[in-house]
């Protein structure tokens, strides 16, 4: 199903970024960030001292005023609850604002992603959506499908209008695989 997933993001203009291990996704990170860098919290990033290692690594990371900070960052890092092969989205569970700033004011977003988290299509997606409704009702819901994109200013269409205007998903086993745990 990775192969499926890469093929999808890339035709919808996101960029996956192969990791083996942590330490090279905070790498690439590191090397690809421009500016502060958002990172809410989240319980596998937490889990995994993601916010030390990259601050070891030299990254700005913001973990706390994310109201005041968030306009200047220039990249958010998240994780996802799981992800659709068939069309090449990230689902996000996102009802904290510093997780709703983090994929929408940066231009750039960074998903960390255990490959194991994807799933083929939406109708695999189903049971997952209900037990995350099952947990958490009143849920927010991401569904993040390539670079932000628009169209309604004269038909043209238009990367990072309305979010960010790169999409990266790094790609590391060994992050979670628990489905409902972004």
């Amino acid at each position: 199903m990775t192969g499926a997933f890469l093929a999808a993001l890339e035709k919808v203009g996101g960029v996956a970024v192969c990791c083996g291990t942590l330490q090279q996704a905070v790498a690439c990170l590191a090397e690809r960030v421009r500016g502060p860098l958002l990172l809410p919290p989240s319980p596998s990033l937490q889990r995994l001292d993601l916010a030390g290692q990259l601050r070891a690594a030299g990254v700005e990371v913001v973990s706390a005023d994310f109201h005041q900070r968030a306009p200047a960052a220039g990249a958010g890092l998240t994780g996802a609850n799981f992800a659709i092969a068939a069309t090449g989205t990230v689902v996000l569970e996102s009802t904290a604002e510093a997780t709703r700033l983090a994929t929408t004011l940066p231009e750039q977003h960074f998903v960390l992603l255990d490959p194991r988290k994807i799933v083929a299509d939406s109708s695999a997606a189903v049971p997952l959506l209900r037990q995350l409704h099952a947990r958490l009702p009143q849920t927010f819901l991401a569904y993040i499908t390539g670079p932000s994109r628009t169209a309604d200013i004269e038909r043209v269409l238009t990367i990072g209008v309305h979010g960010p205007k790169e999409l990266y998903v790094l790609l590391c086993e060994g992050v979670s695989d628990d489905l409902l745990e972004s």
